[in-house]
């Protein structure tokens, strides 16, 4: 009995083992392939960067240098964060009426949410592209109220605009995972207990919806930092944000190590962010504290 016993807890202590052993050879595919077309050519950037044409940091001092690069970087950090703030004010609402209306209403919302991701990238852009152009519908709508002579096109605000729209269902979709874990019951007990409905609003179910907020917020700025065709489309050359730079150094001044050397330095702004937003502490913490203060 003391064998078979011993033998049984042997083999369950055993299966987790052998789970997670089976868990790595079904990884194993998809590890290879970020190392073979992720890992390996951007180390070869980078490691371009550092080497080509001499070793050291001159491409980097450069950057730094020339002026031009880091008005770029500037301004596209502004750009992204100006995006990110704009479909953040716009997509909470959108979300938060999401998890408010009944389950029909709820699909058609999430169908307006989805429909972009059925269009082509290139082909929204090209309609932002006949919306911006000089007479086009933006101009007279404003030309209708007042304001002549409004061309968006090749221009910061009309690249903002069109980036705002494209990214937007990526702000909404994980806002609403967030807001739809949580339990609404909170702010019904934090109004019988004499919180008005904003402030319970405020206080109860905006620290508790931060992850989706944190979430959407930090890949809708990772991907305005890096977003390519809407600004080729759409902006112009004396007002290029670093994507359109790094392809003007690689395919027309055929600077690779230059152009290696931004997307490294974008790269680490990208890393810092991420680091940053791992940093933040658990949104239920803010909770806590208003609960231990009252």
């Amino acid at each position: 009995m003391t064998a078979a016993f011993t033998s049984a807890t042997a083999d369950k202590a055993a299966r987790p083992s052998r789970r997670r052993t089976l868990a790595g050879w079904f990884l194993l595919p998809a590890t290879a392939v970020l190392v073979v077309f992720f890992f390996y050519p951007l180390a070869a950037i980078v490691w371009q960067s550092f080497t080509q044409p001499s070793y050291g940091v001159g491409h980097y001092l450069a950057l730094l240098n020339d002026g031009v690069s880091t008005t770029v970087l500037l301004r596209t950090l502004r750009t992204a964060l100006v995006v990110s703030t704009c479909t953040l004010f716009i997509a909470y609402p959108f979300a938060y009426a999401m998890t408010k209306v009944a389950p029909r209403a709820r699909g058609v919302l999430m169908l307006l949410v989805l429909l972009p991701f059925w269009t082509s990238v290139m082909a929204r852009n090209y309609a932002w592209y006949l919306l911006e152009q000089r007479d086009g519908v933006i101009e007279r709508l404003f030309s209708a109220i007042g304001f002549d002579g409004v061309v968006l096109l090749g221009t910061v605000t009309g690249v903002t605009v069109a980036m705002v729209q494209v990214m937007l269902p990526f702000m909404v979709l994980p806002l609403y995972s967030s807001m739809s874990s949580i339990d609404r019951r909170l702010l019904d007990a934090a109004v019988s207990l004499g919180a008005s409905p904003y402030r319970a609003l405020r206080t109860v179910y905006l620290p508790l919806s931060l992850p989706g907020v944190v979430s959407g917020f930090s890949l809708v700025f990772i991907m305005t930092l890096g977003f390519f065709v809407t600004p080729a489309l759409l902006g112009s050359p004396q007002e290029s944000l670093i994507s359109q730079v790094i392809q003007t150094r690689v395919s027309s001044l055929l600077d690779f190590p230059g152009g290696g050397a931004l997307g490294t330095v974008l790269l680490v702004v990208t890393l810092v962010l991420l680091f940053a937003v791992s940093r933040i502490g658990r949104p239920t913490a803010g909770l806590s504290k208003v609960v231990d203060g009252a």
